[in-house]
């Protein structure tokens, strides 16, 4: 009787687990839209020239200032940013791990193949996207693959990052391929949070297009527009 009732449990548990994981990434990616959100309307601010550019980084390193000292609050984003992302790995990684139990030998079947190129490559995607920030942040952050270095302004690394054809061609197809994330993302945190339904899910997918759209083009304005002189 006992091994029964827990045979009968297991399943529960499992489900109950699998929502959990997929809540856990929904919210945590919500976190890390929000942030892109904010990034995109920063790079943006290249096109006001270099010096409302270097006061927007200045500005970003003493906020709450000076209630709390030096970058206090730009590292509690940095700390809430760092806990999202490592959120958001653990739950994919997890269910990822947790579908290929439930289903150890691959099969093909409709629903496989009608699946979106985002969704199939959302794994490596996801990998490609982390290595890619590394590299953003070493390159424009901290300056140590900038030929500009640490002590050159914001404005100037950005300079000597996007006039790089390069580093510019890398940077958008990381970007195109974070737009295809957020596509499928958007589209899959609306189903997790309840908020789409067979009725809905057209206009929630034309929507979650729509977003990663603006937003992948809103990130290539500025590089592009530094490659081609159009920033300088």
């Amino acid at each position: 009787m006992t091994t029964q009732s827990g045979q009968r449990r297991a399943p529960k548990a499992a489900k109950t687990s699998s929502v959990f994981k997929k809540v856990v990434m929904a919210v945590s990616g919500i976190i890390l839209v929000l942030y892109l959100i904010a990034h995109m309307i920063g790079n943006l601010k290249a096109f006001s020239g270099r010096e409302d550019f270097n006061h927007y980084s200045e500005w970003l390193r003493t906020i709450g200032n000076p209630a709390l000292p030096g970058a206090t609050v730009l590292w509690i984003i940095r700390i809430v940013l760092l806990a999202a992302v490592l959120a958001h790995i653990w739950a994919a990684v997890s269910l990822w791990r947790q579908a290929k139990r439930a289903r150890p030998q691959g099969y093909v079947t409709r629903k496989a193949v009608a699946q979106s190129y985002a969704s199939r490559t959302m794994r490596w995607g996801g990998v490609i996207i982390a290595a890619f920030v590394i590299w953003h942040l070493l390159d424009l952050t901290f300056g140590a693959v900038n030929s500009e270095g640490h002590d050159g302004s914001p404005y100037d690394r950005l300079l000597a990052s996007f006039q790089n054809p390069v580093s510019t061609i890398f940077y958008a197809i990381a970007v195109i391929l974070l737009g295809m994330h957020l596509r499928h993302g958007v589209w899959s945190a609306t189903q997790t949070l309840g908020q789409s339904n067979r009725r809905r899910e057209v206009t929630v997918n034309y929507a979650a297009t729509a977003f990663a759209t603006v937003l992948t083009l809103g990130f290539l304005l500025t590089p592009f527009s530094v490659l081609f002189g159009l920033i300088d």
